[in-house]
């Protein structure tokens, strides 16, 4: 085989370019190291000031406008909330020490593993904690962002929970005295875990949390689509640990649809972050007031005790306040097996699920089966103080009685179930509903 010059300096070339390629990578990696060895020598120098003492010498490492964020104690800019902070741990501690036992460094990030002793004499407190003269020995991990030869970051990380039993704030680990303190615990959960109330099985893949004040029902609904469940109306925020207990067991609440954004209907939706969905004409008020744009000023043609309770309720147990819409449903749209349909008239934009499989309505406040005690009463429509439309809100009952549900279930209280007879049949109960106040 014949090799001509031109082949072979083509293979040169590429031999070139190979090697070329090769020092880029070689010099890139060794910028990096640089780099890394830059934030762990500044690193390394700022523990040491704070080991020295020498507060002047740590704070000058920062860069004006760096976050020290230690938590669960301190989340301050720089220089001066760098400066209160560790001058306070060097006031509470007068011989406080900190020994760096390893770091770990990638490009501007630095991880430092420290311990730190002393001895909580004073005359500083410690987050509002006279000083006790316990002896300290903690540790953490501290991660530095450093650029520039300046300290930009902190995201600090240490048990606040063994600070607490080395001050003497709390009972050593396993002392007799813990054993007390988490016994009287472990009593107070269980007297008031008997107040919260469990999940209960309303249908195939549906569950129902019924909780106080006003019997408020919070359906959680098994969604394949999600991997977890879809809250359907949000109830009272007094009900948040129940149904955030209630959705963990069942993969975890990952959407809401609310019936209505009325106050006792949106209630728990803030206090999760997942997206939220109503219809339209709900926004508003799922948005803003919960209908108190629409009621009379003061619920004033409530009677006058229900007023009272009525609007103490609204304020203190039943409102989580405003939650953020991330989108919008109307009548045919799907969700988690069902199909949502409109029944508008207690509010402007109520809308129930609607399951064809087994005839299954969930409705919100398309219809009461209580009344304004808490009573149970046969099905009726909803008091009109609360209404944004009273006459639209009958024809809605009628028009959920025509799709003849085998359950129609409330926004309150107990459903209405067909028994087998005429005189039971949901469809029956509904249209004499639509005629009762």
């Amino acid at each position: 085989m014949v090799t001509t010059d031109k082949e072979i300096a083509m293979v040169d070339d590429g031999v070139d370019k190979g090697r070329a390629a090769a020092r880029v990578q070689e010099a890139a990696a060794n910028i990096q190291k640089a780099k890394g060895k830059g934030a762990e020598a500044v690193a390394r120098r700022y523990f040491e000031a704070i080991g020295a003492r020498d507060l002047d010498a740590a704070v000058d490492m920062w860069a004006d406008g760096g976050r020290e964020f230690v938590r669960g104690q301190a989340d301050v800019l720089a220089p001066d909330g760098v400066r209160e902070f560790i001058g306070s741990l060097l006031e509470a501690m007068p011989d406080m020490k900190m020994e760096v036992l390893e770091t770990t460094t990638e490009g501007e990030r630095c991880a430092v593993h420290w311990t730190l002793t002393g001895t909580f004499a004073g005359p500083g407190s410690l987050q509002g904690v006279a000083a006790t003269g316990h002896p300290l020995k903690l540790e953490g991990v501290d991660v530095l962002t450093v650029r520039e030869g300046k300290v930009q970051a902190n995201d600090a990380f240490s048990d606040g929970m063994e600070v607490a039993r080395q001050i003497g704030l709390m009972p050593v680990r396993d002392s007799p005295a813990e054993v007390g303190l988490r016994g009287a615990f472990n009593a107070k959960t269980k007297v008031t875990g008997m107040s919260m109330p469990e999940a209960k099985l309303a249908a195939e893949g549906v569950w129902v949390v019924q909780g106080q004040p006003g019997r408020c029902n919070v359906y959680l609904i098994e969604d394949a689509e999600t991997g977890g469940v879809t809250m359907y109306d949000a109830g009272a925020r007094t009900m948040v640990r129940a149904v955030a207990s209630a959705g963990a067991k069942l993969g975890g609440i990952k959407r809401i649809v609310l019936g209505h954004g009325h106050t006792d209907h949106r209630g728990v939706a803030p206090s999760f972050d997942v997206p939220v969905l109503c219809h339209p004409n709900e926004v508003q008020d799922a948005e803003g007031s919960g209908g108190f744009r629409y009621w009379p000023e003061g619920l004033r043609t409530l009677p006058v005790p229900q007023r009272q309770i009525h609007r103490a309720m609204h304020r203190w147990a039943w409102d989580g306040g405003p939650v953020k819409i991330s989108d919008t449903l109307s009548e045919g749209d799907e969700v988690a097996g069902f199909k949502v349909i409109e029944l508008p008239g207690h509010a402007p934009g109520l809308i129930g699920l609607w399951r064809e499989s087994d005839r299954l309505a969930l409705v919100s406040d398309c219809f009461y089966t209580l009344e304004m005690w808490g009573r149970d009463t046969p099905p009726h429509v909803p008091a009109e103080t609360y209404n944004y439309d009273t006459e639209q809100a009958k024809a809605s009952i009628r028009k959920l009685a025509e799709m003849e549900p085998a359950a129609a279930w409330p926004g309150h209280a107990k459903p209405v179930v067909s028994d087998g007879t005429p005189a039971g049949a949901a469809r029956s109960q509904l249209l004499e509903a639509a005629e009762r106040m």
